[in-house]
């Protein structure tokens, strides 16, 4: 194990490290049942005839097996979220920030819900702007910790920027903390660096984030994934809803996961594919000053009157993301990379602004 200035005792919530989960009535109970009276559920079926009268599994037993063998982690090192990765960050917060005492760090521009949750708990949060070409200040994250930095956010790749950050930085941080330091890899299926999975059994501060929204194109399912090590896990376990994913999810993701998991990277060779046909087209528009390089599945794009040419896309139904008032994304337009045909449409339209 590296070097490490982490202790998770040091840095648990008081009343966490405490606290008594509320045990659900499948919590009691192992093995196969015959009849179930425990959880005061609808006996006589569901409305509509569906096969949905019980409670879901609260551990994802069996989704989480198939992520296990999907990305070579013990199943106790996997948390599965309902509410994508969002609900494993508000559930970090929960765990290790004492509301009004502790702080967050985080390195602007980047995925905003790490700002909103932190506010939502009453979590300060430090800021340490990324460069110009939107890289890690490793020193200046580190000189920013003090005692009450329970969380530090890195998103890698970046989201507004697209980019991945230098893993030597990435490193530096992650044994200088004494807190968790989280690593939200939603995007890491479009780039060529190494995920941080592999290098969890060095680092009993890294957590890692990763969804099934993006490459595996199931968003609308809201299927989220936290790895760290058991401990962690544990503890968030302990404070997640009784039932936090729905069993209608759990069964799909199941299936489809175990028959098709293939196709994920069918679509990630055409995603990529299409991004970088998308790139030249983009660079024979006019207004079009800079395309940053990009790790993820959109491009962020300075363009002139951005903002302008943002409301003409959307009177045409082309709907992208204005990052206008982002800090370091001033006229500039985050564009997810879509089919063919979404492109050209996209491209012809930029034209005749």
């Amino acid at each position: 194990m590296a070097d490490s200035n982490f202790v998770l005792s040091d840095i648990l919530r008081n009343n966490i490290r405490n606290i008594t989960p509320y045990s659900t009535a499948r919590d009691e109970f192992q093995g196969v049942a015959l009849v179930n009276l425990d959880a005061n559920e609808n006996s006589f079926g569901s409305v509509g005839n569906g096969n949905y009268n019980r409670y879901p599994d609260p551990y994802q037993h069996e989704l989480k097996q198939v992520v296990s063998k999907i990305k070579g982690m013990p199943v106790d090192q996997i948390f599965l979220g309902g509410s994508g990765s969002d609900e494993g960050i508000g559930l970090l917060y929960t765990a290790f920030c004492e509301p009004g005492v502790d702080n967050a760090i985080v390195c602007p521009p980047t995925y905003g819900m790490y700002g909103v949750s932190a506010e939502i708990n009453d979590v300060a949060c430090k800021e340490v702007p990324l460069t110009e070409d939107f890289q890690l200040q490793a020193d200046k994250v580190i000189a920013a910790m003090d005692a009450h930095t329970k969380i530090t956010w890195i998103c890698s790749p970046n989201n507004p920027s697209g980019n991945s950050y230098d893993r030597e930085a990435i490193r530096k941080v992650v044994v200088a903390a004494k807190g968790i330091v989280v690593i939200d890899e939603a995007y890491i299926d479009f780039s060529t660096e190494k995920s941080w999975l592999n290098e969890l059994a060095k680092y009993p501060n890294l957590v890692v984030l990763q969804t099934f929204s993006k490459a595996w194109g199931l968003a609308n399912c809201r299927l989220g994934m936290m790895f760290a090590s058991k401990e962690i896990i544990a503890v968030i376990n302990k404070i997640k809803l009784p039932y936090n994913m729905n069993g209608m999810t759990q069964k799909y993701a199941c299936e489809i996961l175990s028959k098709y998991a293939s196709q994920k990277d069918d679509y990630v060779k055409e995603i990529l594919a299409e991004r970088e046909h998308l790139i030249p087209e983009l660079e024979k528009i006019p207004s079009v000053r800079k395309i940053y390089p990009s790790d993820a599945n959109f491009l962020l794009v300075k363009i002139d009157n951005a903002h302008e040419v943002y409301k003409f896309l959307v009177r045409q139904g082309i709907i992208v993301r204005d990052r206008t008032k982002v800090f370091l994304c001033e006229d500039c337009l985050r564009i997810t990379v879509g089919t063919a045909k979404e492109n050209k449409m996209l491209i012809e339209k930029l034209k005749e602004f």
